[in-house]
């Protein structure tokens, strides 16, 4: 599969950068915030590059949450 670099690409940086706060984000949280279309690609892209991002279906509507190892666990 072909993917953007991180380090290339502002929408993954935007992604990512929504995944980083604590919690849950639905596609369409992450589709307003990010300002990207495609949500599944983007993760995708993501854990491409390394980043454990998991998903679940909830209430209807895919929720996607950034899984940290302990030592880089953010604050």
């Amino acid at each position: 599969m072909h993917f953007a670099r991180l380090e290339n690409s502002p929408r993954l940086r935007r992604v990512l950068e929504v995944l980083k706060e604590d919690g849950a984000h639905t596609t369409y949280e992450i589709q307003e915030r990010a300002r990207v279309c495609a949500v599944a690609s983007s993760v995708s892209e993501l854990r491409a590059q390394g980043f454990m991002i998991t998903c679940k279906k909830r209430k209807g509507a895919f929720e996607y949450r950034l899984v940290f190892p302990e030592e880089n666990r953010p604050g």
